[in-house]
């Protein structure tokens, strides 16, 4: 059986933003800023698809960017607020330890360059307090940059609360909500949400093309010089065909929420009983208030890589942690910045389904971890002096409390 579950990494198409963005791939080549009929035949499919998105955030077109996916959009986010602070003296910004590096790799750049970055502690269960976000705040801090849904623990953040806090104290709000558009529902003015980045490819989109939000107001720093496109906001010629592809798969996303929040709830809760099953096995994040279909297991005294690798000969796609760091051999900070140690960490697990999975991989996803670990566990050091008692479980207390 081959089973996908490393969703949260990316998606296949959807066959409807495949059909749209072929359509227009034929139809609409056209340069969307060029006067003549064929421009602006290709200019009226841009604004339609700007119209789709806004209308799924609750937004206005004109506070929709199009930028090249998350990564770009969190990057402009955060430099246009903190350049703003700049100018009124302001080079404070605080964010969590367990941001994606798209976040954290921008900070420390600007750290470089003088800024001062607050780090906050993330709790046990992965969530920020937005408690912890109101201390954190000075007179000259110039943003917050909190993430709406954990990319490799799937917790949810309490973005509404967060976002309150720095309405009130007047400081610029962004959240990187990659993992949580399509998924979850969003509306940015009740949520109180500044700036906001997404990706097409976590929702059946393409990949390659992603937006920013900016609430009106908040004026943007360009990354990318050129041409005046996008309002001067985003220099280069659009992508309509990946645009009109992202606008496709996110309405259809947003259209079918409510029913496959409920299928994908159901049998994610299904996968946790399973491998909880697993002795020393524990649940990272939150149990309830994550993702619908995210998954972030440790398993005691086996190592990360060995168990996928022994997962995708048994035919089953899945993750040790972010995509983006996957290839490395350090452990998840993420994790670490959990408090799990550096030996558990390396032994973590993310499973990451969405509404073309099913209940028969469910369960042979069960299978197949209780099999790989015991594997892994009968030619393992560690594991034999953890069960001879030379070494002291981890997950002891969490053992006892969990079951």
């Amino acid at each position: 059986m081959f089973v996908y579950a490393d969703h949260a990494a990316t998606t296949e198409m959807s066959p409807v933003a495949i059909e749209k963005m072929t359509d227009a791939l034929k139809t609409v080549w056209g340069n969307p800023s060029s006067l003549h009929t064929v421009g602006q035949e290709a200019k009226v499919v841009l604004e339609k698809a700007r119209e789709e998105i806004a209308a799924v955030l609750g937004a206005e077109p004109r506070e929709i960017t199009f930028t090249s996916g998350g990564s770009e959009s969190d990057n402009q986010a955060i430099l246009s607020a903190v350049a703003l602070g700049a100018a009124k003296g302001k080079k404070h910004i605080v964010s969590t330890k367990f941001e994606h590096h798209a976040v954290l790799h921008t900070l420390q750049k600007l750290e470089k360059q003088g800024y001062e970055v607050t780090y906050l502690d993330v709790h046990q269960n992965g969530i920020v307090a937005a408690e912890d976000v109101a201390a954190a705040i000075r007179p000259d801090t110039a943003l917050v940059t909190v993430m709406f849904a954990n990319n490799e623990i799937g917790t949810i953040q309490p973005v509404r609360e967060i976002g309150a806090v720095c309405r009130q104290a007047g400081v610029l709000f962004h959240t990187d909500a990659v993992q949580a558009v399509g998924h979850l529902p969003i509306n940015v003015r009740d949520d109180n949400i500044d700036l906001l980045s997404l990706s097409a490819h976590k929702f059946h989109g393409p990949k390659g093309i992603g937006v920013l939000y900016a609430r009106r107001g908040v004026r943007l720093s360009s990354l990318i010089e050129g041409g005046a496109q996008e309002r001067g906001k985003r220099a280069g010629t659009e992508n309509i065909p990946a645009i009109v592809g992202m606008a496709a798969a996110l309405t259809e996303a947003a259209e079918n929420m409510e029913a496959n929040t409920a299928k994908v709830t159901a049998m994610r809760e299904k996968l946790i009983r399973g491998l909880r099953g697993i002795p020393y096995a524990h649940l990272n994040g939150d149990r309830t208030r994550r993702v619908p279909g995210t998954v972030n297991f440790c398993f005691e005294g086996i190592e990360g890589e060995s168990l996928l690798l022994l997962l995708d000969a048994k035919g089953i796609s899945a993750s040790s942690g972010s995509a983006c760091t996957s290839g490395s051999l350090d452990p998840s900070h993420v994790l670490l910045a959990l408090g799990l140690p550096h030996e558990v960490a390396h032994g973590s697990l993310r499973l990451s389904i969405d509404e073309t999975n099913t209940d028969a991989e469910v369960d042979y996803m069960i299978r197949s971890v209780e099999e790989v670990v015991s594997y892994l566990r009968r030619m393992s050091p560690v594991w034999e002096d953890l069960e001879n008692g030379k070494r002291k479980h981890f997950f002891a207390e969490y053992e006892s409390e969990e079951k």
